[in-house]
């Protein structure tokens, strides 16, 4: 039986905050024609006087955590981003110096790093780059892999890597495509191509009366020719640009018949600034995770019959 002649405890509210998390937004730099990125995650938390909300419901002293969003993509675009620290030191000074009930900010940024592609100094021309400068590589996200079967006479050696994140920041178009019913997207003249590389490759060694490849050189001139063609290849299409990168390696590495790329496209959709009395001219993304599309193929040497797996989880 429960006693109600005890007088109730007090119920009171503790540490308190909210805000909007992972907001990911992609500042592009124009220095003519060699571009700079600041690509980060930002993480705004926000406290102070938030009792009414909590105990009655009131919003009286709540700004809108789609308010700090837009907050953020307006500040990558009024202030740009010399750095992680000084764009988070930005937003923290604006929430509450602007919002009187607001009493403390904390703003968690992480930064993506990309470092810029080094193209070749010739065969560049072919696919329409001269000098490169807008194509970068994601740092520390590459993983190299290999599979190795021999059956008592016969081996197959299929190697490659996987979580090779690519960014063209422009020299990439998407237009002409399809149109029905459904169709909202836009046609694209000048946009962000990005994609998360995973791509296998078969040598064509099979036993040890042929020469053994060099391994180690092998992956990195498979390596270099697949990034230098994604950095110069001007892109109409994903599928143009995996074609590329395959008849790109095809063509300069012997010891390899095949290869296979699953090539997820990283979309970047530009942000709508107006409403902020801002011009967004190709500077402020919203890089989104989900959905995406999806683009695989496979490019061999003429003659050769494929044998890596359509589906590459099974490698």
């Amino acid at each position: 039986m429960t006693d109600n002649s005890r007088p109730a405890r007090p119920v009171v509210l503790g540490q308190n905050q909210y805000g909007k998390a992972e907001n990911r937004v992609v500042r592009i730099t124009r220095d003519g024609d060699t571009h700079h990125i600041k690509d980060l995650n930002v993480s705004v938390a926000l406290s102070g006087a938030m009792e009414e909300v909590h105990y009655s419901g009131s919003n009286a002293n709540v700004l809108p955590t789609d308010t700090t969003k837009n907050t953020v993509y307006a500040f990558a675009k009024e202030h740009g981003i010399e750095s992680a620290e000084q764009f988070g030191i930005h937003l923290a000074r604006h929430f509450v110096t602007s919002q009187e009930p607001i009493r403390t900010a904390r703003i968690r940024i992480e930064e993506y790093a990309w470092e810029r592609i080094e193209t070749s100094d010739a065969n560049s021309r072919f696919i329409g780059a001269d000098e490169v400068k807008h194509s970068f590589v994601r740092k520390g996200q590459e993983t190299r892999v290999t599979q190795i079967t021999f059956d008592g006479t016969t081996w197959e050696v299929v190697s490659g890597l996987k979580d090779l994140v690519v960014m063209n920041s422009t020299n990439s178009e998407f237009w002409g495509f399809v149109k029905d019913k459904y169709t909202t997207l836009p046609e694209a003249y000048d946009r962000i191509l990005a994609t998360e590389v995973s791509g296998r490759w078969r040598f064509n060694w099979t036993g040890d009366e042929q020469k053994m490849p060099n391994w180690e050189k092998s992956y990195d001139q498979v390596r270099k020719h697949m990034l230098q063609a994604f950095a110069e290849t001007y892109s109409l299409s994903l599928q143009q640009t995996l074609y590329q990168m395959g008849a790109r390696i095809i063509n300069n590495r012997g010891e390899i018949d095949e290869v296979r790329f699953s090539l997820p496209n990283k979309h970047h959709f530009l942000v709508d600034l107006q409403p902020f009395g801002l011009e967004n001219d190709n500077e402020v993304y919203y890089a989104a995770d989900r959905p995406y599309g999806l683009i695989e193929a496979t490019v061999l040497r003429d003659g050769c019959e494929p044998r890596i797996p359509v589906d590459l989880t099974n490698l």
